[in-house]
């Protein structure tokens, strides 16, 4: 069998997750993506969220406000606890 191929580059911590969860399984590493892209296929996304996620960045691109990601992540981790509170306004 002829068929092309292609390099995509992952973390490390990515190619080792993926060669273990393979092995595991007794298959490749191509025959485990393979397996996954088919089983989950491409996601349908509306025109509309689309268009949101372009208004979006377009917000920042022109200078709007962020939110670093460390604090993002504190706020995650109250998820669940008795600390958590709403994302402030």
């Amino acid at each position: 069998m002829n068929r092309k191929m292609d390099v995509i580059e992952v973390d490390k911590d990515t190619a080792e997750t993926l060669k273990a969860r393979a092995a595991d399984r007794g298959i490749s590493v191509a025959e485990l993506l393979n397996e996954l892209a088919r089983q989950h296929g491409p996601v349908a996304v509306e025109p509309s969220e689309i268009a949101e996620l372009d208004r979006r960045w377009a917000t920042i691109e022109a200078g709007g406000k962020t939110v670093q990601n460390a604090d993002v992540v504190r706020w995650l981790e109250t998820w669940g606890s008795p600390d958590f509170k709403p994302w402030p306004q």
